[in-house]
């Protein structure tokens, strides 16, 4: 079991849980409940499929749903409301910086191995 992607990805579970949460606590915007509900839920579960060691669907489609999450706000027009549109941007960016360093990692760790 590798502790980095095993931290990595309860990051963006954790991420994509503060993102479905959302629209329930804090984020008040009509337009931000879809996004932030569909996105963050997509991230949980691809979060957990690869906690729970079932192959994952890897760091890039992580960094995917983060990079999707961060423009939501500007795709969606709820970048008005600061509320939702911190949340969307703050667990966009660190689902991405999180599923791309561990992409580097991997991918410098079979160059030095091969």
């Amino acid at each position: 079991m590798d502790l980095t992607r095993s931290l990595s990805d309860i990051v963006a579970l954790v991420a994509g849980l503060v993102a479905v949460l959302a629209p329930f606590f804090w984020a008040d915007a009509q337009a931000a409940a879809q996004p932030l509900l569909i996105l963050g839920a997509l991230l949980v579960v691809s979060a957990l499929w690869s906690v729970l060691g079932a192959g994952g669907a890897g760091s890039w489609v992580t960094a995917a749903f983060g990079a999707l999450l961060f423009v939501a706000p500007w795709a969606f027009g709820f970048d008005g409301d600061s509320a939702s549109a911190w949340t969307a941007w703050i667990t966009g960016a660190v689902t991405v910086i999180v599923g791309l360093l561990v992409v580097l990692q991997v991918r410098g760790r079979t160059t030095v191995t091969a």
